[in-house]
């Protein structure tokens, strides 16, 4: 496995795991339509997933600007 493909499976990881604290840390504030129940594809699941793939895009978004900010300094040098 790759570098990249680990990085990638760790960004991914940790988007997924941050996302679910934060919705079910929100769950009990949520409207009940909004609450997921056991074994059923409902709003909730819409919901924690939408807040998973925001922790994942910025996640992404600070590791390009990391790598951005990195490149730009050793043209620098």
């Amino acid at each position: 496995m790759s570098k990249q493909t680990r990085v990638n499976l760790l960004q991914s990881f940790i988007a997924v795991v941050v996302g679910n604290v934060v919705y079910f840390l929100l769950m009990p504030h949520l409207p009940p339509p909004a609450r997921h129940r056991l074994g059923k594809m409902d709003l909730g699941v819409v919901i924690d997933f939408w807040i998973c793939l925001v922790f994942w895009g910025a996640i992404k978004t600070l590791a390009r600007r990391k790598q951005t900010s990195g490149q730009e300094g050793e043209q620098k040098r």
